[in-house]
């Protein structure tokens, strides 16, 4: 796998286009993750949906997992749909009414899209369910664009595939008593989250609070086991690390600060019934995050403490603070060792990931690039082509010896 250009003299070009106080916040973001390897603990990252796809994190994430960087990982329902499909794919967009879909079948601009398929996987996936291939054949010879995208999701007939295969995925995972995300990783190719999780060892999950924006894939992905077992799981990974890392995710307290956490207060009486509780006290809280609020947050609190003397006084934070007040924020301003990074995730991963590669001596044969560049353009090519859709076969082996 090619590193699209990666080097000291790239590095520095994307660290110019960075302020000095964000740049010192990766720095101590980079001795954390470092520091925390090198004494044999463990690096768990909680990770958003569509940007972390585009910008090629997903891929980074799945190449630092199998170079033991990342121990595990928390993600969403819709990026496990989107690597179920391939990551990354081409579709052509056209006028859905103009091949007499329903208009009330259709998404807000009456688009339809069409997967950009090779032979090889049409005929693979034709063998698997019905395609209506004459519908196929029109929209590709319809008036309309070619684009790059998150895979499957709304493209025909990947969308529809990775709904219906997902629940041949539940079933082999309730059989087994295994959560969706690691059956699904048997099939996954190996440069997804899911895919390396599989062959590494490591926990792939979906945090409640996302697992309602991958469609049917969310469905199945709730159904594979209960609540209460996902967030012990969850709380497990997260309680097992020392650096905790936030990349463009929302409504975070609710994974980090979840039912069996302490030191915020969210879950200090489960362990009371006999329930394993871990704390953040102690824990770094790195957060990747383009809302300049985030810093306001951290801030405030470390001046005057507005954000704990509103807890403490029982008010409203935003009131108190005069920002928009987003749940994560009140977590992770109060945590002493959180450390904000505002900022890029497409600039800012390549460069954390490049400088701990340096320091821990790992060599990267992945790392992203912003897609805004010409290196991240080649990049996004390169997910297109080079990382396949969920292989059925491959799943159906791997369950039929599975111990």
């Amino acid at each position: 796998m090619p590193l699209f250009g990666m080097n000291d003299k790239k590095n520095e070009e994307y660290e110019a286009q960075l302020n000095p106080e964000t740049l010192s916040f990766i720095e101590q973001s980079v001795e954390k993750i470092v520091a925390a390897k090198e004494k044999g603990k463990k690096v768990v990252v909680i990770l958003g949906s569509g940007p972390n796809l585009h910008e090629g994190v997903t891929t980074l994430m799945a190449e630092l997992m199998d170079k033991g960087v990342i121990d595990g990982l928390s993600t969403s329902s819709a990026v496990i749909s989107h690597e179920l499909a391939g990551v990354l794919d081409k579709v052509k967009r056209i006028n859905g009414l103009d091949l007499g879909i329903d208009a009330n079948l259709l998404p807000k601009g009456d688009i339809f899209e069409i997967t950009q398929l090779s032979p090889k996987w049409l005929e693979k996936i034709d063998k698997e369910m019905y395609i209506d291939h004459d519908l196929i054949q029109r929209g590709n010879e319809s008036d309309g664009s070619v684009i790059i995208k998150a895979a499957g999701n709304m493209g025909y007939p990947m969308g529809l595939r990775s709904e219906r295969i997902a629940k041949e995925i539940l079933g082999i995972a309730k059989a087994y008593g295994l959560s969706f995300e690691t059956v699904a990783g048997w099939g996954a190719d190996p440069h997804t989250m899911i895919g390396t999780a599989a062959r590494k060892g490591l926990p792939v999950l979906v945090s409640v609070p996302q697992l309602i924006g991958g469609g049917g894939v969310g469905l199945c992905i709730g159904d594979s086991i209960s609540i209460t077992e996902r967030c012990m799981k969850m709380a497990q990974m997260l309680g097992s690390a020392d650096v905790l890392i936030e990349s463009a995710v929302a409504l975070t307290q609710e994974i980090h600060d979840g039912p069996f956490e302490t030191y915020t207060g969210h879950g200090v009486w489960g362990n009371w019934d006999g329930y394993k509780s871990y704390s953040l006290k102690n824990k770094t809280l790195i957060r990747i995050d383009l809302d300049p609020n985030l810093k306001r947050a951290w801030d405030l609190q470390r001046q005057d403490s507005s954000v704990q003397k509103a807890i403490d006084q029982g008010l409203p934070k935003t009131k108190l603070t005069g920002i928009p007040f987003r749940m994560e924020m009140s977590g992770f301003a109060r945590l002493e060792t959180s450390i904000p990074v505002v900022g890029d995730i497409g600039l800012i991963w390549p460069i954390i990931a490049w400088h701990v590669a340096k320091k821990l001596s790992v060599e990267l044969d992945f790392i992203n690039h912003p897609q805004q560049t010409e290196e991240g353009q080649k990049m996004r090519e390169w997910l297109v082509n080079e990382i396949r859709p969920f292989d059925r076969d491959m799943m159906i082996k791997v369950g039929q010896t599975h111990k």
